[in-house]
């Protein structure tokens, strides 16, 4: 029997995590990037001697990491403990022959509009002495949504978090537990059950906007977040996330993987044999010409991209047209990278700051539903020189700050608006004084919008998410990561099951592998002696 290939479309954390899978299981795998570097969302642009994260930079769940480092050719990793005991990072061994995490304290400086702030962190102690001090009033609240969040992330991360919703029973057979659990009410209502301050209120609920769900729609289950974040804590991974990526593509190329770069596919290559059989993919072909045959494809590229681009709509009855566009997507970002001098007086924020607006439920009504640019603006300000100094020429801090705006289903103006915030915004930064004389201090700037979500990540309509996390969005009701139209074409990262968020996106290429191991077991073959010596030398 010969080894059955495969071709993964995308090299972010999905694609990644999932040629690494593959090609452990058993397939030869050609992973195919559009870019000239790999990372997808978690690019990294150098510029004018700064090195900055142009994605992800919250790492959680280590002990993901550590799964994906221990697969071995043959190594039938699919069967291992979801979630094992051992949650500690440093007793990972094979993480840290790839990579240097190291954790994060707080996970989040919280800054209000009245200049006040919170250090969101996982110990339950220093978090009642917070409370005690911004909000009184909401300590027995915090007890009790603690327990109910708790039991939240118990049946909804730890049990169902690598369910895969592939038909309406299998939803149903939760429901009725999540409705005892309060979980589909919408998060932000969820929230202001336990708090009466709205700092608190806040606090226990902004966590959604950093996978592109809005508070005030995402179902509680969301919650859990919280508890993950507790439990295994906020991670960065030293010279930053493009570590991480350079990492998976060391591992993926020492199994024997192979990848292309400035590969940006323009068709998956889809047949039907007769009129009665289902349409099979066969491989890609390449925007230059060059094609890639292959027994599957699997797609990481955006997903209303990979339908309505990559695939003819006579193969699609499951996803047509009308269906992609009318689900809702995430909003976009507008995301500043500037890096600036040090000066004397040394910075007074930590690693990730959240600074929010004055007027947060309107703002967020702004960004998701009026589809309009608001005179205020909330931001996750990310400054990993306080962490990691190489990231910037000596003397000098690398920052990004990243705000949400409406993607471009809105009438704005970006080639004027992107301008024009990112002047408010270092304005705000300098004035406020979260970072005192940054107009005076910054060396070099840059900036993306919702343009380049759309032209260079092939985001439709520049969503900075992919497909919005709301409840009619979540688990069957999600794109699903094995196509119902097209037979040995599979789906992975943000926009299937489980949902974004880099903890979810490597979750779902557990969850994909799993199915392509359910299609192709028959087929795929152990893994010859020849095969892991090659694997051997490559190291």
């Amino acid at each position: 029997m010969t080894t059955p290939t495969a071709t993964v479309i995308g090299s972010g954390f999905g694609g990644l995590s999932l040629a690494i899978r593959l090609q452990g299981m058993g397939f030869q795998v050609t992973m195919l990037e559009k870019l000239d570097k790999p990372g997808g969302r978690a690019y990294v642009r150098e510029q004018d001697g700064f090195f900055f994260d142009m994605g992800p930079t919250v790492i959680t769940v280590p002990q993901f990491i550590e799964e994906l480092f221990s697969i071995e050719l043959g190594d039938d990793s699919l069967e291992r403990a979801d979630f094992p005991d051992d949650v500690n990072p440093v007793a990972y061994p094979n993480t840290k022959r790839y990579c240097d995490i190291r954790p994060i304290a707080p996970f989040y400086r919280i800054y209000f509009d009245d200049g006040s702030y919170f250090d969101y962190n996982g110990d339950p102690e220093d978090t009642r002495r917070q409370i005690k001090e911004l909000a009184p009033e909401d300590l027995d609240g915090y007890e009790r949504f603690h327990d109910d969040a708790q039991q939240i992330f118990r049946r909804g991360f730890m049990e169902l978090g690598y369910t895969y919703f592939g038909d309406i029973p299998s939803m149903l057979a939760v429901t009725p537990d999540l409705l005892k659990l309060d979980a589909i009410r919408n998060l932000f209502r969820f929230a202001k059950k336990y708090f009466k301050s709205d700092k608190m209120q806040r606090v226990f609920s902004f966590e959604t906007l950093l996978v592109g769900g809005n508070p005030l729609k995402v179902p509680a289950i969301y919650s859990m977040i919280h508890f993950v974040e507790k439990t295994w804590g906020i991670h960065y991974v030293m010279g930053g996330t493009g570590a991480l990526v350079q990492a998976y593509v060391k591992k993926f190329q020492e199994l024997g993987g192979q990848v292309e770069y400035n590969a940006e596919v323009a068709e998956i290559i889809v047949e039907k044999e007769g009129w009665f059989s289902k349409p099979q993919a066969k491989g890609v072909k390449l925007v230059d010409g060059r094609e890639f045959q292959s027994d599957i494809v699997c797609s990481n590229a955006d997903y209303a991209t990979t339908y309505m681009k990559m695939i003819p709509s006579q193969f699609r009855t499951w996803n047509p047209d009308w269906k992609v566009k009318l689900m809702k997507y995430s909003m976009s970002l507008v995301v500043i990278y500037f890096g600036f001098k040090k000066t004397d007086e040394p910075l007074d924020l930590r690693h990730h700051n959240i600074i929010l607006s004055e007027h947060y439920a309107e703002l967020l009504t702004d960004i998701f539903d009026r589809k309009v640019l608001s005179g205020e603006f909330s931001q996750y300000l990310h400054i990993p020189t306080l962490t990691d100094p190489s990231m910037a020429p000596e003397g000098h801090h690398a920052a990004y700050t990243l705000i949400p705006v409406p993607h471009l289903g809105a009438d704005i103006d970006w080639s004027v608006e992107g301008e024009a915030l990112v002047d408010r915004v270092l304005t705000f930064l300098d004035e406020k004084g979260y970072i005192p004389n940054l107009r005076e201090n910054i060396v070099t700037q840059s900036f993306v919008d919702p343009r380049y979500f759309e032209s260079v990540l092939g985001s439709y309509l520049g969503n900075g998410f992919g497909v919005e996390p709301t409840l009619t969005q979540t688990a069957f009701f999600r794109p699903h990561n094995r196509s119902e139209d097209i037979q040995n074409l599979y789906l992975v990262g943000a926009n299937t099951q489980p949902g974004a968020g880099t903890p979810s996106v490597m979750m779902s290429a557990k969850m994909t592998a799993r199915l392509v191991k359910e299609d192709w077991l028959a087929q795929l073959n152990p893994v010859s002696n020849s095969s892991a010596d090659s694997a051997q030398v490559a190291k």
